[in-house]
C-alpha cells in the first residue's frame, strides 16, 4: 500500500477532461452549469469594493473557481462589518459570491471547467500568440529582405543612369541641354571622319583592280568611298553636281508639336529618279476661272483647233536652261538636304558605311585567301595580275583592313548613333531625356519603398514586442493552473502525486 502510494498519477493535459469524466469527478453536463455560474457571475461584478487585488483578479482575465475563492476571502476583510452573531454575512455581495462557489463545487464543476481552460491555453491560446510571434518574425525577416533589394534596386537604377549618360558622353545633370550642345560638335567630328579616309585610297586601289582583273568589271566601284577619299566630308550638292556650291543655306530644325505629321513621317518617293509628274502630288489646284496669265492655244497641227500660247511667237527663240539632276539650284545656292554634308545626310551616310562595310569584307576574305593559298598556287593564280594586287601581302592587307575598321567602327559606336537620332529628330532629345529621368524616378521610387518596408518592420517589431509579454502571462497563468489541478485531484486520491503532461505554452 506504501508502494501504490508513492506512485504519481500522469494525466496527459490533452484527456484531462475525459478522464474527469471517465471517474466520475465530474459529469458531461457541466458546461450548461457553467453557463448558469457565468451569468451569477456577471451579475455580481456589477457590485464590487474598492479593492486593487479584486480590480487586478477581474481585469482581462477569465473569472474562474479559484478566482472566486480568493474574491471571498478578500470579502472577509471589507465586508467583516456585515457578519453576525453566528459567524454568517448579511452583505448581497458575499452571498452572491458564496452562492457562485457552492454552484461551482456541485459535481465538481469548477474541475471540469480548469480542465477545459487548461486544455485550451495549451491547445489553442498558446499556439496562436506563438504563430502570430512567429508571422511578425518572419514578416520582418522578408522586409528586411525587400529593403535590401529597394537599396540595391535604386544604386543599380542610378548606376545605370550614370552609365547611359557616360554612353551618350554626358555629364546628367542636364540631360536635354547636354544632349543638344553634343549635336553641335558633330560637323567637327564629322569633318575629321572625312579627312581619316583619304587613307582608303591604297585599299580602293586594290579593290578596283581586283575586281577588273577577276570580273572584268569596268563600272566604277564604290563612288562614294572614292569621292570622299580625295575630295573629304563635302557637301550633297557638290556629290550630286560636280560643282562647289557658292551659298549654302542648311535646313532649320525646328521642334514639332505632337501628334502632328512632320517631314520625318512623309514619305515623298525618290522625285529625282524619273518619276512622271502623275505621280507627284505637290499640292496645288487649279480652279476654274481663274486667270494665270497663259492662254490655250496652240498650232493646229499639234492641238487642233486648241492649244496652249505660252506668251511667245514663233520666230522668238526660247532659251531652256538644263538642270543637273538631283538639285533645284541652277545657281549654285545649296538648299534644304543638298546643303548637309555627305556623313551628315542619311542616305548618303548609309551609302558610305554601305561601301565601308563592302570593302571590308573584301578585305577581309582576300586575307584570308592570301593565308591559305600556297606560293605556287598564287603566283600562278595571280601572274598575270596588275602590280598593285601582286604586290600586296597579307601584313599589308590586314593594316588596310584595320584602317577600314576603323572609319567603320567610329559610325557605328553607341555614341554617334545617338548623334544621328537627335541631329535627325530634335524630339529625341526629350525621348531621350525622359528615358533618362525615368531611371533616377525609379531609384527614388525605390527608396521610399525603402523607407515604407523600414516603417512596416518597425510595425511587426512592436507587435512582436507586444505579442511576447502576452504569452509570458499566459504560461505563467497555465502553469498557476496546472498546480491547483494537481493539488486538488491530488486530495482526492490520499495525497498521490498528481502530474499533468505536456502542459507547455
Amino acid at each position: 500500500m506504501e508502494n501504490i502510494q508513492n506512485l504519481p498519477i500522469d494525466i496527459q493535459t490533452s484527456k484531462l477532461l475525459d478522464w474527469l469524466v471517465d471517474r466520475r469527478h465530474c459529469t458531461l453536463k457541466w458546461q450548461s452549469a457553467v453557463m448558469t455560474i457565468r451569468e451569477k457571475i456577471n451579475a455580481a461584478i456589477q457590485d464590487m469594493p474598492e479593492n486593487e487585488e479584486i480590480k487586478h483578479l477581474l481585469s482581462g482575465t477569465y473569472i474562474h473557481y479559484f478566482h472566486c475563492l480568493r474574491i471571498i476571502e478578500i470579502l472577509k476583510g471589507t465586508e467583516a462589518s456585515t457578519k453576525n452573531i453566528f459567524g454568517k454575512y448579511s452583505s448581497q455581495r458575499m452571498k452572491d459570491w458564496q452562492e457562485i462557489v457552492s454552484f461551482y463545487e456541485k459535481d465538481n464543476v469548477y474541475l471540469a471547467e480548469v480542465a477545459s481552460l487548461l486544455f485550451r491555453s495549451v491547445s489553442y491560446e498558446g499556439p496562436a500568440l506563438r504563430k502570430q510571434v512567429s508571422k511578425a518574425q518572419q514578416l520582418q525577416q522578408e522586409l528586411s529582405r525587400r529593403e535590401v533589394e529597394c537599396q540595391s534596386g535604386a544604386a543599380d537604377m542610378r548606376e545605370r543612369f550614370y552609365a547611359a549618360c557616360k554612353q551618350y558622353g554626358i555629364k546628367g545633370e542636364n540631360v536635354a541641354r547636354e544632349l543638344q550642345a553634343l549635336v553641335k560638335d558633330l560637323p567637327v567630328v564629322l569633318e575629321e571622319t572625312g579627312k581619316k579616309a583619304a587613307c582608303l585610297k591604297e585599299a580602293l586601289e586594290f579593290y578596283t583592280a581586283f575586281t577588273d582583273f577577276v570580273c572584268g568589271w569596268s563600272e566604277p566601284v564604290l563612288p562614294m568611298l572614292w569621292f570622299v577619299q580625295k575630295k573629304g566630308n563635302t557637301t550633297v550638292y557638290e556629290w550630286k553636281t560636280g560643282n562647289v556650291p557658292t551659298v549654302i543655306e542648311r535646313p532649320v530644325m525646328e521642334e514639332a508639336p505632337p501628334d502632328v505629321v512632320t517631314e520625318e513621317t512623309i514619305d515623298w518617293g525618290d522625285l529625282g529618279s524619273g518619276a512622271s509628274t502623275e505621280e507627284v502630288n505637290v499640292g496645288i489646284s487649279v480652279e476654274d476661272g481663274v486667270d494665270w496669265g497663259i492662254s490655250l492655244e496652240s498650232g493646229p497641227e499639234e492641238t487642233g483647233a486648241g492649244g496652249i500660247d505660252w506668251g511667245v511667237s514663233e520666230s522668238t527663240p526660247v532659251e531652256i536652261e538644263v538642270v543637273d539632276v538631283g538639285t533645284d539650284c541652277p545657281d549654285g545656292v545649296a538648299r534644304g538636304e543638298d546643303a548637309l554634308s555627305l556623313l551628315e545626310n542619311s542616305q548618303t551616310r548609309s551609302q558610305f558605311i554601305d561601301e565601308l562595310m563592302e570593302l571590308e569584307l573584301f578585305l577581309c576574305q582576300r586575307l584570308h585567301e592570301m593565308r591559305e593559298e600556297g606560293d605556287v598556287v598564287a603566283m600562278s593564280q595571280f601572274q598575270l595580275a596588275p602590280s598593285v594586287i601582286q604586290a600586296q601581302t597579307s601584313e599589308r592587307v590586314q593594316v588596310m583592313l584595320a584602317e577600314v575598321r576603323g572609319l567603320l567602327n567610329g559610325f557605328t559606336t553607341l555614341r554617334m548613333q545617338h548623334l544621328f537620332m537627335i541631329q535627325a529628330s530634335p524630339r529625341y532629345v526629350d525621348r531621350v531625356s525622359e528615358l533618362l529621368r525615368q531611371k533616377l524616378k525609379q531609384a527614388d521610387i525605390l527608396v521610399l519603398k525603402r523607407r515604407t518596408l523600414a516603417e512596416k518592420r518597425q510595425e511587426a517589431l512592436e507587435e512582436q514586442a507586444k505579442l511576447e509579454p502576452r504569452i509570458d502571462l499566459l504560461a505563467a497563468r497555465t502553469k498557476e493552473l496546472q498546480k491547483l489541478i494537481e493539488a486538488d485531484i491530488s486530495k482526492r486520491y490520499n495525497n498521490r502525486p498528481v502530474n499533468l503532461m505536456g502542459v507547455h505554452v
